[in-house]
């Protein structure tokens, strides 16, 4: 596994099929488009109903593909026979997958003479599956990255074909690491279809330790409990950024959270019995600061924010319009809004 840049003298034009749905897919359409080779078809999900009209609306890449003039095929499943046939027929050389969304059966995967190559956002075997963007952050990874494999029936098991790197910092947010892998993902595919275009490719099997399964992400899991760690808190918030965002009750409504790092305890607190997890602490100029662990022990650091109705905002300018709602004694999270003063007279929190 390399870098591949391959040699122009003996490189040849390969004939491509692209399936992807995502704007992160679309990022590598766009480098195909711009390589030496030729797109003659691209495969992308059915269109789904989107905004607040429920519009049937096409995807990122099949926008792309229609603005190329490149034909669409928008199958339901390539499990029957007939889609089976429509892509035989298309004789590609290779087909590039990218956040597809349809599972490939064998038939598909034996169909181009070069096989079926995959463009996945981590660096496997860590984190295959659905959400490898997201769960690295979440888990607090300091690395992530790219892998080009070569696909099999396996989910993400293909052997690998190169690696990109890049580190994940403490102010990385999904949407970060999401379009700067789209970039990378976009720019080592080209390579590696550079390198197929020169002869055969060296692939090299996945490892058998380290693998782990990034779940699809849900709307559900964004509430925040603030009897976690406060750094498991804060990558949670830094992942879940732009979608699905982490959020918690404040009263009857919602906070999102959307930037946040893991505080320290001021001596002063630390001298006197925690506040409940949750519990709005005194605060800077910049920043809320929100009691959280098992036994409130542990501080979040939250700098940026969007309340109902609003933008999202740094929070030095959401203290400045709405202080008396966010003031120090003030639950947020599933405890109703009291006072942690009220809640510790006698009151299960």
């Amino acid at each position: 596994m390399s870098d591949m840049p391959g040699s122009p003298q003996l490189m040849s034009r390969l004939r491509v099929v692209f399936a992807g749905t995502p704007e992160f897919a679309a990022s590598s359409l766009a480098a195909l488009l711009e390589s030496q080779h030729e797109v003659i078809a691209v495969y992308t999900q059915p269109d789904r109903p989107a905004g607040r009209g429920r519009k049937l609306t096409p995807s990122p890449v099949k926008q792309r593909a229609l603005e190329h003039g490149l034909p669409v095929y928008q199958p339901q499943t390539l499990k029957e026979p007939a889609a089976q046939a429509e892509l035989a027929a298309l004789n590609a050389d290779i087909m590039v997958v990218v956040a597809y969304g349809l599972l490939l059966p064998q038939a598909v995967l034996d169909t181009p003479r070069l096989g079926c190559i995959n463009v996945h956002a981590s660096l496997l075997p860590r984190w295959r599956g659905a959400a490898p963007i997201q769960r690295a952050i979440e888990a607090g990874d300091k690395v992530s990255g790219v892998t080009i494999m070569q696909m099999d029936a396996g989910l993400d098991t293909g052997a690998m074909l190169s690696e990109v790197r890049t580190p994940i910092t403490s102010r990385t947010t999904g949407g970060d690491l999401h379009d700067r892998l789209a970039i990378q993902g976009a720019n080592a595919l080209v390579n590696v279809l550079d390198a197929f275009a020169t002869g055969p490719v060296d692939a090299t099997p996945q490892p058998e330790e380290g693998v782990t399964y990034a779940a699809k992400l849900s709307k559900a899991e964004a509430e925040l409990d603030f009897e976690q760690p406060a750094p498991l808190l804060a990558s949670k918030i830094r992942a879940f950024n732009p979608w699905p965002v982490a959020w918690c009750a404040l009263g009857e409504d919602r906070l999102r959270l959307l930037m946040a790092s893991a505080g320290e305890v001021s001596v002063e607190e630390g001298e006197h019995p925690p506040s409940p997890p949750g519990t709005l602490l005194d605060h800077g100029d910049d920043h809320l600061r929100i009691a959280c662990g098992i036994d409130g022990r542990e501080v979040l650091c939250v700098t940026s924010a969007q309340l109902p109705g609003g933008k999202a905002m740094a929070v030095r300018d959401l203290l400045n319009a709405r202080h008396a709602l966010l003031a120090t004694g003030t639950r947020l999270g599933a405890h109703l809004d009291k006072p942690a003063a009220q809640a510790s007279e006698g009151e299960t929190p």
